[in-house]
Parts: C-alpha cells; structure tokens; sequence
C-alpha cells in the first residue's frame, strides 16, 4: 500500500477483488474520510453488454440506472432481454464490490446492509441541475429525503469507460475541518419543523439534528464558491478499470467529468466501525456537546 503523508488519497496495490490480507490501516484511512483506491482491477464487460454503453439506456427521467436489493432494475430503456442482461451485468459488480470489501474491512461483513447498485451512462460534464443537486461542487453525502441518524455511507466505484476517458474527482478537507468551518453558521434546528414535513412524507421518517446539521453543511459547501475554489483539496483522474472506496458522508468530494460508473453503496451502523470516535456523528457529538439523535 502506498500512503502519501497527509493525502486524502490512499492507493492499495492488489491485483483480485478479493484482498488476501486484512491491514488494519485500510480502516484507519477509510474511517479517517479518505479514499482508497486500486488500478486495474478487472471487470470484464462481454461483447453482448457493449451495446449497454450509450447514454440512449438511461429512461429520460432518469439519472442512472439502479439495481435494488431484491433485484429490480430501474431507468433504463431496453427490451426484456436486454434488462435481463443489464441487470447481470450490474449484478456482477454488486458481487466483486461486496467481495473487496467484505475482504478488506472483515469486521463489517456481517453488519453491513446491501444499498442499491447503479449504472452511470451519462457525462457528468454536461449535466445540468440546481446548485444543491450539483455533483461538481465539494460535497458531503447527505440527502434531504432520507434521514439516516448517523448511519454510514460506503460506496464502491468503478470506472468502466470504454473510450479510455477517466473520471475526475476532487477531493476536499477531513470532515473535522469542514464542520467547524461551518457549524455555527447552520440555522437552528427545528423539532416542528421536521415533525411536519415528516408528517407530510416530505421525508421518509423523522429528521433528526444529526441530518439537519449535515444537510446544513451538504448546503453550506456547494453554496459558497470561494470554498469551492480556494478550500484545500486535489484532483484525482480515475483511470478505467480503478476502483476506488470512500465514506461518502464523511470524505468531501466532487465530480467533475466521465461517463459510464459503476457504483455499489452499503450502510453501516457507526458502532460498527474499527474507530467508533471517527463518524460524522461523533465528531458532530464532539462539536456541539449534544447527543443529535
């Protein structure tokens, strides 16, 4: 493994989606918000999924295409023989995705809950959304709909671009450092007000002031263009056949171009981690003096 003093990118050298040997400071790094990433892993497309590469997959109103855990596929456009083989050929990668890291971080493997897995045909450059949807801005992973009560966001990404183009990503400051930057400017939580929009099914359960503080800095990042700019971070091109793992929640990231990921996400219980004291919500806990949840 190499590990650059003070980056946020960890690069492990490996050359099977099953690691043979656990190493302590792969959690270490993952759980201290870094990205771990691994180059030429394979992952063999056929010749029949070729004709998968295209944006013409993606349904209209779709912005990828996923795989739930029950095996449903959704947002793509295809006759009944070609969702079948889409949804094989995602399954794959659900498969060699939970494999890595069932192999690198043993300990999760029995409490990690399986999210759905997704297929990204378009160009990241040319989409165009609101400020707060928009991936290309520094970010933490915090989603108004879906209150989570500190449970953690694991993401496995592959590139699979066939044209040899790499994605970019951006990577930010350690989530500490981002939270006492802007903690204080956060608007007050309000127990009214997420019992209301709880009630209205606004969001799918009870918002919490964990999830309000880390929505209050999801939007305090992509609002403030100057952090965009000027905040320390690196630009890392991920080349096809790298993959690359990350706490979403907790690692600050941006994409900024390249078509066609694959994505596999799990949640974690906190209380599950090697270091308990460096989740998001503990840290939050350590800032505020309050329980959050």
């Amino acid at each position: 493994m190499i590990n650059q003093k003070n980056s946020r990118l960890v690069k492990i050298k490996a050359s099977s989606w099953k690691l043979q040997k656990f190493q302590s400071q792969w959690a270490k790094d993952l759980e201290d918000g870094k990205v771990l990433y691994i180059e030429n892993l394979k992952f063999s497309i056929t010749t029949h999924e070729r004709k998968f590469f295209t944006p013409t997959i993606l349904n209209k109103n779709s912005r990828n295409i996923s795989l739930d855990s029950r095996g449903n596929l959704k947002g793509a456009n295809g006759s009944e023989k070609e969702i079948k083989e889409l949804s094989a050929m995602i399954s794959r990668f659900r498969k060699e995705a939970s494999t890595l890291i069932f192999s690198a971080f043993p300990k999760y493997k029995d409490h990690l809950k399986l999210a759905p897995t997704s297929f990204r045909p378009l160009e990241v450059k040319s989409r165009v959304t609101s400020w707060r949807a928009d991936d290309k801005r520094l970010h933490v992973d915090a989603f108004p709909s879906r209150p989570n009560y500190g449970e953690r966001i694991l993401r496995v990404f592959i590139n699979v671009n066939p044209n040899k183009k790499p994605r970019v990503w951006r990577i930010g400051e350690p989530f500490e450092d981002i939270a006492k930057r802007y903690i204080h400017a956060i608007k007050p939580y309000s127990y009214f007000q997420a019992k209301i929009i709880d009630f209205l099914g606004i969001t799918k359960s009870f918002r919490s002031k964990y999830d309000h503080l880390m929505l209050g800095l999801h939007d305090a990042m992509k609002s403030d263009m100057t952090y965009q700019k000027n905040s320390p971070q690196i630009t890392m091109p991920f080349k096809p056949g790298t993959v690359w793992i990350c706490f979403s929640d907790q690692a600050a990231h941006a994409v900024m171009s390249g078509q066609f990921m694959m994505e596999q996400t799990f949640h974690l219980s906190p209380s599950k981690q090697y270091f308990k004291n460096k989740s998001p919500l503990q840290v939050l806990r350590k800032l505020t003096g309050e329980k959050l949840i």
